[in-house]
């Protein structure tokens, strides 16, 4: 028996939310956790951040992009589809308590990781900045919800197409710099190269950083080692140890490099998708 998605909702360009029936995962579920899936019985498995998590009526909503072979197939499910096997609660939850004020960044598609991390946040009396950043106007999303959540609201683009035209980090350090804010609490997610910047930048003013973390990960429970990263001088894996850690910890540059061993692998695999369903089965 699969996974019902009760609805879908196009966010984006390649951007989708799944509302997915999973009582047994949203009676349990809290914010920084996420879910490991197979689309079909012979897929590969992926983890997805659970966005939000409705115990009453026991669905979890799952936001994801389309960038392989499997999020492709993903991408061509309508409601009243089943997601094939789905596991989780997986991972630690976020530490969720009143810091005082918290700057919350989301670069790219890192900003589907941040939203429920901004509610949980904003319900335990934080003071709530967000800054969500992207390429240009039209990668931009879940601005309505996050604009709700947050006491100030900004948007970088790096063309400039909307809000001020920079990287996210340019913004935050505008923040600190020049307009004197005060963060207790930063919580970054999004490119690599996006949170090292970040992180570089809090590390300066001695602001606590927390990243959600994003390597290649397989069984999500400790078992294969695929998720290990470098945190404090230390091997981690970020399926069990996180998937969020001290920013000024972790060694960016090695996750960086391991994100990248499997491209030509994803690539030769995409390209052998005839068609947007059943040519990714692998029957």
């Amino acid at each position: 028996m699969g996974y019902e998605i009760l609805e879908t909702k196009l966010l984006g360009p390649d951007s989708l939310l799944f509302e997915v029936k999973a009582p047994y995962v949203a009676k349990s579920a809290r914010p920084g956790q996420f879910v490991i899936l197979r689309a079909y019985d012979r897929g590969e498995r992926i983890p997805l951040t659970i966005a939000n998590a409705d115990r009453v009526e026991g669905k979890i909503t799952v936001i994801f992009q389309v960038v392989g072979k499997t999020t492709r197939y993903l991408s061509s499910l309508k409601k009243g589809d089943e997601i094939h096997d789905l596991l989780g609660p997986l991972g630690n939850p976020t530490e969720i308590k009143k810091f005082g004020c918290v700057a919350a960044i989301g670069g790219g598609f890192g900003t589907a990781v941040l939203y429920p991390l901004v509610r949980a946040l904003k319900e335990a009396d934080n003071y709530i900045i967000v800054i969500n950043g992207a390429r240009n106007e039209k990668l931009l999303i879940l601005e309505d919800e996050l604009k709700r959540l947050s006491d100030e609201y900004y948007v970088t683009t790096d063309d400039g197409s909307k809000g001020y035209k920079g990287f996210v980090t340019d913004f935050l350090k505008k923040l600190i710099e020049d307009e004197g804010k005060t963060f207790n609490r930063v919580f970054a997610v999004g490119p690599v190269p996006m949170m090292k910047a970040v992180s570089n930048l809090t590390k300066v003013h001695n602001i606590k950083t927390i990243v959600s973390l994003n390597p290649i990960m397989v069984d999500g429970t400790g078992m294969c080692g695929a998720c290990r990263v470098e945190v404090g001088g230390e091997t981690k894996f970020a399926c069990v140890d996180g998937p969020e850690f001290d920013a000024h910890k972790v060694n960016f540059d090695l996750l960086a490099k391991r994100l990248q061993m499997y491209k030509k692998e994803e690539r030769i695999s995409l390209s052998t998708v005839a068609n947007k369903k059943g040519g990714e089965k692998d029957e």
